[in-house]
Order: C-alpha cells, then structure tokens, then sequence
C-alpha cells in the first residue's frame, strides 16, 4: 500500500470514530461523514442522495449502473460499505483512490486542451484585431499562454504569449488604465512575459508605463469608478499582479498606499451621501448602480482591499473593511446566492461576476483575514450554491460561464483541504471536457479568456496543480 493509500486507511478509520460512532451514540454527525464517503469514490453519477438521516435511517448512495445500500447500524456494514466505497473507483472517474485527480482525468484533460487550444488559435483569425484587453482581447490569449508556461514549463508557450502582447502594446488607446479592459493589463502582462524571457530593458519600460497611469486612478476629480473592470480596483491589481510575478518591490508600497486611499475614500464619500457610513462604511457604485458581484460591485473591491499585498493598515481593514463585507453578507437570500446589486430582490445569476461564485472569493478572503468561522461558512454556503446551480447554459467562460463558476471550488479547496471541493472542481471540468455539446450560448467573443474558449481552456490547466490555482485577472 502506497503512503497515500496509508493515509486514506487513516482517514477512514477516523471517519468511523469521529463521525459513526457519534452516530450511534445520538450525536447526528452522519451528514459529514457521508459527504466525505461520496469523496472517497468520486466515480460518475456517484454521490451522496440524501444529506440528512435519523438514527434508524440506512444510506442510500446513487450509481449510474445500480443502486447499492449500505446499512451503518453496526460497524461490520460500515467498514463493508467502506470496502465496496473503495473497489468501485473507476479508472474513468476524476479522483483517484488515494485521493489526488486520476492520471487517466489528467490525460483525458491535457488531450481535450491540446484540442481546443487549435481550435481557439484558427478561431482567433477572424478576431477583432484592435481588442487588446484582458478581458477579450489580446492580452487574454496572452495571460492564457503565460499559464499554460506555468505548469508545463514549455518554452514555446512563453513565446506565444510574447507574440500576442507585442501586438497587444502596438494598439493601446490610454482610455482605461484597469487591467481587465484598460492599458493596464497589457503593460503588466508584457512586464511579467519580458521579466521571464530575461529582456529587462523592454520589462521595465512597460512597468515604467504603468506606473504613469496612476495619476487617473488617485485623482479625486475624476469620474473613474472603484469596480474591478473599469476602476481603481482593476488598476490596483495591476500593480499587486507584478508585485506578486516579478518582485514585491517592483511597485513601491507608496504608489500602492495612494491606490488604496483613492479607494477608500470614495466608498467612504459614497457612504456619507447615501448615509450608510454606520450600517457599509465603504459604499460603491458604477452607472449609478449598487452592485454586489465581483466584476462591478462590493464583493470584487473588498476582495481587492483584503489582499495582504495591498497592505491596508488594520486598523481600516477592522474598522471599515470588515462592517462592509458584513453588510453584503447579510443581503444573502435564503438559498444561499446574493443579489446582483443592493436594489435587485431577484434571485436568478450564479455567475462570477453576479452571485455567490464571486462573492465566495471575499469571503474565503474575509475568513483569512479577520480569522471568523462566520466567513468560512458563508462561503462554504456558497460553494453549495454553486454546486447545486453551477452548470451554466450561458457558456463556459470565466466572468458568466461554467469554468468561472468552477475556480469556486479550487479556491474553497485550498481553504479546507476539503476533497469534496476538488471532486467538484473535476465534475465541473467534466462539462468542459464536453466543449460545444450542452447547446450553451454562443458568447460575442467565443475564444476569449473571460467569455469563451481560452477560459475554459485556463480552468483545465488549473487541474495540473490545483493547490496553486489561481482566477486570472483577479485572484493572486
């Protein structure tokens, strides 16, 4: 037996005491235990029917060819269960039996990205030649390229994302400085891209134009809004970005610190205007609009704010940061989701950037930051939601698609450690896997990262080293 396999053994044996033996004794902890079973043999169509059982109540579990029943009553049908729990892993099915992502998944999604990443290359010809941002753009094929480096250390990968930002710095407009839809996410990139190919001259002439775009971003006159597409948030991850890929020095703390205030003191004016200061000292809008997501609203500016790069004094983080984050917590509908902005009442989007697998990021954030269990269920409450609503008809992109929705449960996983979240990760990846197929809606700009093919094709990628994952253009 392999040291893993060991350390399932282990695992198993404290479920049995932990939770079974409670079980039987009153204390009603089978709803754990059962959900960490459904983990230990994650085959297809294989989980957990009901989540909720009395002391007398047998454990159904689902499979696609049959239905078994394993009595719990005594502790020999518990460690048969265990057994037959063991032996059905399929070699088809996303986890293995030591608990890691099955080197058959692996190959069967390296083989679907090698795919889709042609057909995205030929789709790209036809293209609009003068999108050069993140969001869906050059500069997105480009990040996408950068990370397919990451985890396979091909150096073709690398000179593919510096073909796309050399296009990308030919065609900048200096109309946005965000880095999802302005200049600052083509500078950054092609700072981190020319830093990796050792050009230092190139890289820290595109810092240096970066750098330069901080004067619309704390200019207290302009209109520049704080959301993450288009305001002071999306430039202020510009700076953490390259902070984080090239050097914690390359952005000085005071360029950041001025970035910061900016921010806060807009939320605080907002606040002071629509007088919530007391209940959301730190307030947001965009187009006259109270969002919550993480694109345009609260949950993304928050998340910004609670960056440990950022370096938000703590006394502001307790004081302002965290009563505002309560306050989006508390606008929570009873299943769980969140509303699209303060106003709406409507509980429909489960997207990235409307609904709880945006707001889950925050979250995971706030229960870092300021150590409350409060935090870690309210996102575990979301990945739920997610899990539940998830597989979206819209598409499989990042910002309002499947693969997005998907980064939820790498993100819950890194947190708990939780096996369940990276059984999720992997069924999500599943209806990637099936690209084109689910009838989906066809995005205005199907090969891009945030709405099309290059995000889903990121999201496989993140399956290579799914503790390192990582949401590009917003998580660091």
């Amino acid at each position: 037996m392999c040291q893993k396999c060991e350390g399932v053994w282990e695992w198993v044996c404290i479920v049995f005491t932990s939770d079974f033996l409670g079980w039987r004794s009153g204390k009603q902890n089978t709803a754990g235990a059962c959900a960490r079973l459904g983990v230990l043999a994650p085959n297809k169509g294989f989980e957990c029917v009901s989540s909720a059982f009395s002391s007398h109540t047998p454990l159904y579990c689902r499979r696609s060819e049959s239905l078994w029943l394993f009595s719990l009553y005594n502790s020999l049908n518990l460690l048969t269960a265990v057994f037959f729990l063991c032996v059905s892993v399929s070699p088809h099915s996303p986890l293995s039996l030591c608990l890691s992502i099955s080197d058959g998944f692996q190959k069967k999604v390296q083989n679907k990205i090698k795919d889709l990443l042609q057909q995205m290359e030929e789709g790209l010809k036809t293209a609009d030649p003068h999108d050069f941002s993140t969001y869906t753009g050059w500069t997105g094929i480009a990040l996408l390229y950068l990370q397919l480096h990451r985890v396979t250390h091909e150096a073709s990968h690398l000179q593919r994302a510096l073909d796309y930002v050399k296009r990308t710095l030919r065609i900048l407009n200096g109309r946005k400085i965000t880095f999802l839809c302005g200049d600052g996410g083509p500078l950054a990139v092609a700072a981190v891209v020319h830093h990796r190919l050792h050009n230092k001259t190139e890289s820290q002439e595109c810092l240096t134009k970066l750098l330069q775009l901080q004067r619309g971003a704390v200019s207290v006159d302009c209109d520049l809004p704080d959301e993450l597409l288009y305001g002071r948030a999306g430039y202020l991850y510009a700076l953490l970005y390259v902070n984080k890929e090239i050097g914690p020095d390359t952005v000085d703390d005071t360029t950041i610190a001025r970035v910061v205030t900016a921010i806060l003191e807009s939320g605080k004016n907002l606040a002071k205007e629509e007088k919530k200061a007391e209940k959301c000292p730190l307030l947001y809008e965009w187009h006259k609009k109270q969002y919550v997501g993480a694109a345009h609203g609260l949950a993304g500016i928050y998340y910004m704010l609670m960056q440990p790069s950022a370096k938000v004094n703590p006394e502001v983080l307790s004081e302002l940061v965290r009563p505002s984050v309560d306050y989006v917590r508390h606008k929570k509908f009873r299943s769980g989701n969140y509303p699209s902005s303060l106003s709406n009442e409507t509980d429909r989007l489960v997207h990235w950037c409307h609904g709880a697998p945006g707001v889950v990021h925050m979250l995971i954030m706030a229960h870092k930051v300021f150590k409350e269990e409060k935090y870690l269920k309210d996102a575990v409450e979301c990945g739920e939601v997610i899990w539940q609503r998830g597989l979206l008809r819209k598409g499989y992109g990042i910002c309002h698609g499947t693969a997005g929705n998907a980064y939820s449960f790498l993100s819950l996983y890194q947190l708990t450690q939780e096996r369940k979240y990276l059984y999720r990760a992997c069924k999500f990846a599943e209806w990637c896997l099936d690209y084109g197929t689910h009838g989906c809606r066809i995005p205005d700009r199907p090969y891009s990262l945030f709405e099309g093919m290059a995000g889903a094709i990121h999201y496989l990628s993140e399956l290579t080293q799914p503790e390192t994952s990582c949401f590009p253009a917003f998580e660091l």
